[in-house]
């Protein structure tokens, strides 16, 4: 037990409205993400991986009707739910990864079952719900639990403009880009990264975004970095914002802080993406970098408390439950 141990999470990211963001609702974002941080926390802290603790938090923000994945996950132009989730270990470099994924309550957990319980690095629809229910035990959830009134009224909002982007919003967040992840350092000197997400609203065609490709969405490698990604997920591919971060630290030396930066508002930024990045790196630092207007977003101090942050200008700041 040498390291330090820590980890950070963050609930997507974009146009994060302060006016349209009542004190209510506010709490409530505020609260889930101390939850959920604390939640992968409390699993370092016992000794665990930093694998099941980005895990533990991601469920946690899957579990909530808050945030756009599992429970949350917005609606398709079918009006049905595909969700992605994929997982990275940085001690082998060994991943999971599902794709259009409609009837599991915790895709992430079901990520992590195909890097632990399969050949396979990645596997999409009904192969891999499959998987889940014969091989994994995971339980078959219907459409109905996923489905919320405020996704319902997004996605008949799209269909008039033939968008997926809203041009009025009703919510705070609305022209959020809906990714939730996690990234840990464990005791034992172990980098994870673990991200989550519904998609796109009024997504068709089986589309898949950055959330389940690694390198795109999602990578960690021991003594190098663990990065999940939120924001425009074509874009987020395109320019392969977590590998390169990655390869930035590793090959060029650059700081957690320069990397991430300079990767948010290189390319990815000059191509229209919005979004950003939670990272942690070998020696457990945490960074978040974003190029918007807010983002959802949590560590955990020396002290055990979780530090929450919403918007871009807004200093990291505890919240006690």
């Amino acid at each position: 037990m040498h390291s330090p141990f820590s980890i950070a999470i963050h609930g997507g990211a974009g146009t994060i409205e302060r006016r349209l963001m009542t004190a209510e609702l506010e709490a409530a974002y505020r609260s889930t993400l101390a939850q959920s941080v604390l939640a992968g926390h409390a699993v370092l802290a016992n000794g665990g991986t930093a694998i099941d603790a980005t895990v533990a938090a991601v469920t946690v923000m899957e579990d909530s009707e808050l945030f756009n994945a599992g429970r949350g996950s917005v609606l398709t132009h079918n009006e049905t739910v595909e969700m992605d989730a994929s997982v990275m270990d940085g001690q082998n470099l060994d991943l999971g990864s599902v794709t259009l994924i409609s009837h599991v309550k915790n895709p992430i957990q079901l990520a992590r079952d195909v890097m632990l319980k399969s050949p396979h690095a990645m596997l999409a629809g009904e192969g891999a719900e499959h998987f889940a229910f014969k091989e994994c035990g995971h339980e078959y959830v219907e459409q109905d639990y996923f489905f919320t009134d405020r996704r319902y009224n997004e996605l008949l909002a799209m269909k008039k403009t033939g968008d997926v982007a809203l041009s009025e919003a009703r919510y705070p967040d609305e022209k959020k880009f809906g990714t939730v992840g996690a990234v840990a350092l464990d005791a034992e000197g172990n980098l994870a990264a673990a991200t989550s997400t519904g998609g796109m609203t009024n997504k068709r065609w089986g589309r898949v975004g950055d959330t389940p490709i690694i390198g795109g969405g999602t990578y960690a490698r021991n003594g190098n970095v663990a990065v999940s990604s939120t924001g425009m997920g074509e874009l987020l591919m395109r320019c392969t914002v977590a590998g390169d971060i990655a390869a930035r630290m590793r090959y060029a030396g650059a700081s957690i802080h320069d990397a991430c930066y300079d990767v948010i508002h290189g390319d990815f930024r000059e191509l229209g993406g919005q979004g950003g990045v939670v990272a942690v790196d070998a020696e457990g630092k945490v960074n978040f970098a974003l190029n918007c207007a807010g983002m959802y977003r949590a560590t955990v101090d020396e002290d055990g408390i979780a530090l929450v942050a919403i918007f871009a200008d807004e200093p990291l700041s505890p919240v006690t439950e």
